[in-house]
């Protein structure tokens, strides 16, 4: 599958129904919130930051970030989800790597930071292929992971 074909577009009225439908694998279902909850969220939070992931003009993901720093100094990503139907195409980490790509452009930004559910392990392979460290920061259920970004 050529990931050239990826792109990130701004939720718009256009694409934010489609991010609802979509749905990760039964076992990420437990550690994740729903897109609509996370489009409401943005609608509330301001600084979040959401997408829709498009794979050859089609809405395959949805992911969301935050535009002002917060906890360990960092921009934290709060959600990225590929639907159950593309996943393991190599098309969330491309779309990981688009939106690093964005945040690298945020006001003296030198750390991107998730965070995720110790047994979530898809999210720890896709983060760990892209560099992120795990410094044993937690924060209640979850584990945060950075990524420290050369200026």
């Amino acid at each position: 599958m050529n990931t050239e074909n990826v792109k990130l577009v701004e939720l718009n009225e256009e694409n934010w129904y489609e991010c609802c439908e979509l749905e990760v694998s039964a076992e990420q279902a437990e550690f994740i919130e729903s897109n609509a909850i996370s489009i409401a969220q943005s609608k509330f939070e301001t600084t979040l930051k959401p997408y829709a992931i498009y794979f050859e003009e089609r809405v395959v993901g949805f992911l969301m970030y935050n535009s002002v720093q917060e906890e360990l100094d960092g921009y934290w990503v709060y959600r990225i989800m590929v639907d159950k139907e593309f996943q393991g195409k190599g098309i969330g980490k491309a779309a990981t790597n688009l939106m690093i790509l964005e945040m690298e452009k945020l006001p003296n930004a030198t750390k991107i930071v998730v965070g995720y559910h110790p047994m979530n392990k898809g999210a720890h392979q896709l983060y760990s292929s892209l560099g992120f460290l795990d410094n044993g920061d937690r924060f209640g259920k979850e584990m945060a992971v950075i990524k420290y970004i050369n200026q």
